[in-house]
């Protein structure tokens, strides 16, 4: 009995995801122009719901990819990133359901995929995202409390 190729089934494994992606993302066209959009900003109009589907599919989408073991861990990262972004986002009312319609998580994560396997980019075991990552969270964290103490101050005044 023939044993299958590795790359045959990592090639199935990617088509698979990739045809998932699209009906996430670009599945249909607005006719008359080249506007795509998929299942997940119809999902999100419905509260939590819509936000909480749309996450489970890029996270799983991300889990068979990772489960896999062929790709490096800077493209995990970077995917992890646009799937939390998409989120975080798409969590927002009103904002996350227009964002939905152009921040594509899983399309977006294709990309990085096909430029890892065929183009060779994104090696690495991503530790300069995640410094990045960290420093921006620490700056974001510190702008958030001074704000606060700001606005506290400033309420305490006027009273």
């Amino acid at each position: 009995m023939k044993q299958p190729n590795k790359n045959t089934a990592l090639t199935g494994q990617l088509k698979w995801v990739e045809q998932i992606a699209s009906v996430m993302d670009d599945k249909f066209r607005v006719p008359g122009t080249q506007f795509r959009f998929g299942l997940d900003p119809i999902l999100n109009f419905i509260p939590f719901l819509g936000d909480a589907s749309g996450f489970v599919v890029a996270a799983m989408l991300l889990y068979i990819i990772a489960k896999n073991g062929s790709v490096s861990r800077k493209v995990l990262i970077l995917m992890a990133l646009n799937i939390s972004v998409d989120a975080i986002i798409g969590a927002i009312p009103v904002l996350g359901q227009i964002t939905d319609f152009y921040f594509k998580a899983n399309t977006r994560n294709i990309k990085l995929l096909k430029e890892h396997y065929q183009e060779g980019k994104h090696q690495g075991d991503g530790k300069g995202i995640i410094i990045f990552i960290t420093i921006l969270l620490l700056i974001s964290l510190a702008a958030t409390i001074y704000v606060s103490y700001i606005l506290l101050k400033w309420l305490l005044n006027l009273g």
